[in-house]
């Protein structure tokens, strides 16, 4: 278990939630979108949430600003989440607009105060676990979308909620985290995912 469990922190990495929010929003609402709109989508989230962020990682790391892709130090922190703060806010003003898709974009604008929120902790030497902030802000959406569309299907739901404790327990088992940052993590992703929940909801 303990070598299993590491590799649910790749698998659930930050840098993927976005990914798997998008996939989950557009196969439930397959009827509203083209198969060519579907795929437009996915490219720009893979562009900005995955591919950016990567090549600014090795960027870091060449240049001797990060250590790892899993940011273990509060210090590396710093300029990873402004960049993230100006990906969010470029895909809620230019590509996932509240006209098109408002679950999504609610959920991209909690996610940037979330982002806020840690980058925030960063600046009071306080590390929040970002995979913690990530996986449980997908939760509350999945969630929230799961009522909002009436599908009824607490497969997802209760998989996630699952999936958050073994995120917790591998951050744990990775020495990555203490439960405090764990908490603070869990804290971080839910509150603005449900202060947005009200207004799609």
């Amino acid at each position: 278990m303990k070598k299993v469990l590491p590799i649910f922190s790749y698998i659930l990495h930050p840098i993927f939630i976005s990914l798997y929010a998008t996939l989950f929003y557009l196969f439930y609402k397959d009827d509203v979108f083209s198969t060519k709109e579907k795929y437009f989508v996915l490219i720009q989230i893979l562009v900005i949430n995955v591919i950016v962020p990567v090549l600014f990682y090795l960027l870091l790391k060449s240049t001797g600003h990060v250590k790892s892709i899993m940011l273990s130090q509060t210090s590396e922190r710093t300029i990873p989440l402004i960049l993230q703060c100006f990906l969010y806010i470029l895909l809620v003003k230019r590509s996932i607009v509240i006209t098109r898709y408002p679950e999504l974009h609610f959920f991209f604008l909690a996610a940037l105060f979330s982002t806020i929120l840690a980058l925030v902790c960063v600046l009071f030497k306080t590390k929040a676990s970002l995979h913690m902030v990530a996986i449980s802000g997908l939760t509350i959406f999945v969630i929230g979308l799961n009522i909002h569309l009436q599908l009824h299907n607490p497969y997802w739901p209760a998989l996630l909620i699952l999936l958050s404790g073994i995120v917790a327990s591998s951050r744990l088992e990775m020495n990555a985290h203490t439960s405090r940052e764990i908490l603070i993590g869990l804290f971080v992703g839910i509150m603005p995912q449900l202060l947005f929940l009200y207004l799609w909801l």
